[in-house]
């Protein structure tokens, strides 16, 4: 197998979820300093040692190679212990200068159809989207809100691959709380044929952390500042979804992150001098 060491800047971690082979993993997606996206897995990010876990927006170096059992082209199996973060995350100063800087290496697609046409080919499977118009969040509970018993076994299996994770098998970790409520982005893009309405699950890691928290500060009261995020403060930006392919069924999309610099201004028109 092929290998080498690249720098990733991180834009995308999944709310994990369980994994037979690896007790529980998150999808990891990021830039590399040509521009391309790459997938990266796989990536149990809590069981990981602590000076190897990072954040969005951080870059990363580790050694990647191709991976063997998914045929998307954007995806790759990166060696666990390899990885060696930077000490910061890029800045949001000056209106995101720095981290715009990077967004506008990547293409970014005005509409569903579009992305769907680079699917077919060019076997196009993460990208960047930007929305014309958010029309509503939806909130569907689950049909089971706890952990089958088949899922509980893979989370509490800790028998990891030492190779991989070296020391992670002796660190003490809390279960993976499973997300009571599956979020669905209703969205429009414009096409020539007018506007045209999608839905796609948001299964990012932020969204996450964001019901956990509002759950935990407002308790039944957390939807309605869940929903002021969601509906009104990121989309008053620009916002963006990183939109990923699901390995088995891929013609399913999910929005496995958000990007939301904020709306740039527009440039300033030169005025001739009056003199």
């Amino acid at each position: 197998m092929t290998s080498q060491v690249r720098r990733i800047l991180i834009l995308c971690k999944t709310y994990p979820s369980p994994s037979a082979k690896y007790s529980e993993t998150s999808c990891v997606a990021g830039m590399d300093e040509s521009g391309k996206l790459v997938r990266l897995y796989p990536v149990p990010f809590r069981l990981i040692e602590d000076d190897k876990q990072f954040k969005k927006w951080q870059w990363i170096s580790a050694r990647l190679a191709k991976a063997g059992d998914d045929h998307r082209p954007e995806s790759h199996r990166i060696f666990v212990d390899t990885i060696h973060c930077d000490n910061e995350t890029l800045p949001t100063t000056n209106h995101w200068q720095e981290r715009r800087a990077w967004l506008d290496k990547l293409p970014v697609f005005d509409s569903f159809e579009e992305l769907e046409t680079a699917r077919r080919a060019h076997d196009t499977t993460l990208a960047l989207l930007r929305p014309k118009r958010i029309v509503a969040l939806e909130i569907n509970p689950v049909a089971t809100p706890e952990w089958t018993e088949e899922e509980k076994d893979k989370l509490l299996k800790m028998q990891l691959q030492g190779d991989l994770f070296a020391e992670s098998e002796k660190k003490s970790i809390a279960q993976l709380r499973k997300l009571p409520y599956d979020f669905y982005y209703r969205y429009e893009c414009d096409t020539p044929n007018g506007a045209i309405e999608h839905k796609h699950k948001i299964v990012d890691w932020e969204t996450g952390a964001l019901y956990w928290n509002t759950h935990r500060k407002h308790g039944q009261g957390w939807e309605k500042p869940f929903r002021a995020k969601l509906e009104e403060e990121l989309p008053s930006k620009d916002l963006m979804f990183l939109m990923g392919t699901i390995h088995r069924f891929p013609e399913q999309w999910l929005i496995v992150s958000l990007i939301y610099p904020p709306r740039q201004r527009p440039e300033p028109e030169l005025q001739e001098s009056l003199f």
